[in-house]
Order: C-alpha cells, then structure tokens, then sequence
C-alpha cells in the first residue's frame, strides 16, 4: 500500500478523500465542519477521526491539500474595455480558481477605489491596454491604487510599454509584473498571470487565512480548490499516458451559495459561414454564477427563471413556493431529508440553477445578413458538439433524480441561440472526489484518472 491524504479546506466543510496509489483505488472519505476562524487543526482533527473509524488508523506517504475557506481565493480586476481586457483579466482570474469580488472598466474613480477596500481583495489584477496601445487608463489606475493597502498583492498585467511606470507609481506595495495579458487584439495570454495569481496563493494567502496551522501535516501542494478541479476536469477529458479521457466535457458543480461551469472543449464555430466576435474562448474555462446557490444565494435562481417556473418543475404553489423560499433564506443548512415537498422545492431549484448557469457560461449564435447573404455571428464558447456532462454538489448528489437534474444543461428549444450541448452522457461525482483528483493529478496523474473513470458514476444519453 501507498496511501495518500487528501484535504479539501471548504467554506463549510473540510472533505477528506485517503487514496491508495498503488492499488488505484479510495480507501474512504469524510468530512467536517470548517473551523478556519477558530483553527483549522479542529475541523481537520475531526474529519481525520471520522476517517479513521471508517478505514482505521493508516500512515500516509504524502498529503495534499486545496481551500476555498474563508471566501476562497478573492480577487479584484481592472482593465480597459470590459468586452476587451476586462474580460481578458477576469477570464486569467477565473482560471486560476480565483472568486472575482470585483470588475472595473475604463478610469478607476474615488468610489471605485472605496469599494474596492470594501470587498477586501486577496489579490488586484491591474490590465489595460494592447502591447503599444493605449497607456492612460492603465496609469491613472496605478495612481488611484495607491490608496488602497499597500500589503494587498498587485499583479501588472497590461500594456508593456506601461508596466514598469505603474510598478514605479505603486512602489510602496507588493507588485508583480507579468506579460499583458492580452498582448494582441483578440489574443488572450492568461498563463502566466494564473501562474503568479497560484504562487502568491501559496506564498501569501495560506498564511493570512490562518492554513498554514496545519502545514505539519502537508507534504507540498496548496492550491484554490476550483483549481483543483478544473485540473481535474482537464485531465478527464484530454487523458494521459495512453489512458484514454472521456472526450470534450461540461461540468457543473451546483452549490450553497455559488454555482462553478467547466468546460474542456475547442467551442469555435460550427459551420464556415459563422464568424466569431469577441475575445478567443479558452479551452479549459471556468465560470462563476455567484448569484446562484441552493442556500445563500437561493433568491438569485428564483430572480433568474421567475417563482412561476420553480412553481412548475416543483408542482408546489406559488405561495407555499415563497414561503419555503423565505425558511431556506433564513435556515442555509436546512436539507430536505424525507420532506417530499423539500425534496420537489431543491429539484425544481437545481434545475432551474443549471439551466441558467449552463446558459450564462455557453456561448450564442445570431442569424445577419451581409451583402455575401445570410451570416451567422457566434459570441463565446459553441458546446453544441460537447458529448459528456460532469456534475457535482449537495442537491445533485444526494437525490435520486440526478439525472434529471442534470439534463437541465443541455440546449431546449425555448432557447435557441444558445450554444448550450445538444446531446451528452451524464458522470455523476456522487463521493465529491474531483477537486481530491486534482490534487492527486499533481503527482500521479494516471492514478488520478483512472479513479475517476472508475469512481465516476456513468449515465448513457437519455432525454
């Protein structure tokens, strides 16, 4: 036996996964509440005692570990054009398994910077600005950041022939100039931004969330859980080694207070009449709906699709609807058990949050007509062709009718222009082991895989 400890640092629970390499397989998981704002050591201590008595007392080889404890990783970033280096920076952001607190566009103002400090930044992403283009905006936001905590990293990441002025102009903080990262119009340069916005997580933010109380016990890895998963998620698709992955994917990972899309796909157009307009898509892509979570942000799915349509899925009325809606507001940790008609509430509510998310994070098409005849125009990401859906979290996993539910991310004729998958095969992460896997892909990327073909709980296509 080679065992591995892998730890997941949740907001709310801390998630154990012990694997034995060698054998390629789970020994067990468990979990417990996050105690990150009394010490970390307790929730660990009491999910390592669970643990034990599930799978006894086991010596560990290594033990690695990822958090999105204490808000996760949260960042703010500040560009140019929003469509343009806007976008670019919070694409860069998201990618790295950041939460984006905050996007600015244009010149920063004094009410900017004010609400800047009021969403208390782990990390500032400051861009603007091709390589030779525009340097003004770039410039006057390094002056105005000069307000802000001098002790709040600041990554440069715009125009080139700006960069080391705005270093000069912020010389009482903590900068890191990293290439633009949209050097070009239409090109996007996230890698190495994402690489620095991961170290300075290692370097920096460990410690001011008070992890590194339990780094006796970590061997090397620390990293933000979204990016462990969407490690994961690339590795699953793409394969290693001659292990085969499971081809072009969409993950959704539905939960509390935010709902996180994946996507490892190409997702340029279809056909050669199409023209693509906007920034190029990444190939691995997160996204985040903050707005959209079963608890916290319960009034945000409601807000999207309307009471009527949680009304119709859940066969609820539309008063008893509110009024459940209103205990869930209040009671996040409230789950519905053998309560049918909670059980009916969170399928119409996990539906109607991956019908919206897929949706958002998917890209469209609209029908033009040019001197050359009809033309169609694809802004963001074509997952028509996506064969495999991925789905994760509480109100997925612990319902019978997670197949369903999952549906809720494929293309429906009510909304046409999206680019949302026509068709896929449903990978249900019923032991929540992926952001585990991404920790173990670091090291033992076959290993990793060939669990999650195993673990993954397979669906063929039915709709």
């Amino acid at each position: 036996m080679k065992n591995i400890l892998l730890i997941d640092f949740g907001s709310t629970y801390t998630k154990l996964t012990a694997v034995d390499v060698e054998a390629e397989e789970i020994l067990g998981t468990s979990a417990a509440f996050t105690t990150i704002f009394t010490d970390i050591n307790e929730g660990l201590k009491k999910a390592l005692d669970i643990l034990e008595k599930k799978i006894g007392k086991l010596q560990y080889e290594a033990c690695y570990a990822c958090s999105s404890a204490a808000g996760g990783l949260r960042m703010v970033t500040s560009g140019l054009v929003p469509e343009l280096t806007g976008e670019a920076a919070k694409l860069a952001s998201l990618g790295a398994g950041a939460k984006v607190v905050g996007v600015y566009a244009f010149q920063l103002t004094d009410d900017d910077i004010e609400a800047i400090k009021e969403s208390k930044p782990d990390i500032i992403l400051l861009v603007g600005g091709t390589d030779g283009g525009n340097t003004e905006c770039i410039l006057h936001n390094a002056k105005k950041m000069t307000a802000l905590a001098p002790d709040i990293p600041i990554i440069i990441a715009g125009n080139r022939t700006a960069s080391k002025e705005c270093q000069s102009i912020l010389e009482e903080h903590e900068v890191y100039v990293c290439p633009n990262v949209m050097p070009k119009f239409g090109v996007l340069n996230a890698e190495p931004t994402q690489k620095k916005i991961r170290e300075i997580f290692l370097d920096k933010i460990v410690e001011a969330k008070g992890l590194n109380k339990a780094s006796e016990l970590l061997s090397d890895i620390m990293m933000p859980t979204p990016s462990a998963v969407l490690s994961a998620m690339e590795l699953l698709s793409k394969g290693y080694d001659g292990e085969l992955g499971i081809g072009e994917l969409v993950a959704v990972d539905v939960g509390g207070a935010t709902t996180d899309i994946y996507s490892i796909a190409d997702g340029m157009p279809e056909h050669m009449n199409t023209v693509f307009k906007g920034l190029p898509e990444p190939y691995a892509k997160r996204t985040v709906e903050g707005d959209i979570g079963m608890r916290y942000s319960i009034q945000g799915i409601v807000d999207a699709v309307g009471i009527k349509r949680i009304c119709e899925l859940s066969g609820i009325s539309e008063d008893r609807a509110l009024e459940l809606v209103a205990m869930l507001k209040e009671n996040t940790d409230m789950v519905p058990g053998d309560d049918a008609e909670l059980e009916a509430l969170d399928f119409a509510l996990a539906s109607s949050a991956i019908d919206e998310a897929v949706t958002r994070h998917a890209g469209s098409i609209y029908e033009t007509y040019t001197m050359m005849g009809q033309t169609f125009v694809q802004e963001g990401k074509n997952l028509t062709k996506v064969g495999q859906i991925v789905v994760t979290g509480g109100s997925l996993i612990h319902t019978k009718r997670t197949v369903e539910i999952a549906s809720n991310a494929l293309a429906t004729q009510n909304r046409p222009q999206s680019l949302k998958p026509r068709q896929a095969d449903v990978w249900v992460d019923r032991k929540y082991i992926m952001a585990a896997m991404g920790l173990l892909s670091a090291h033992y990327p076959k290993v990793a895989l060939r669990i999650m073909k195993k673990e993954l709980e397979y669906h063929g296509y039915s709709k």
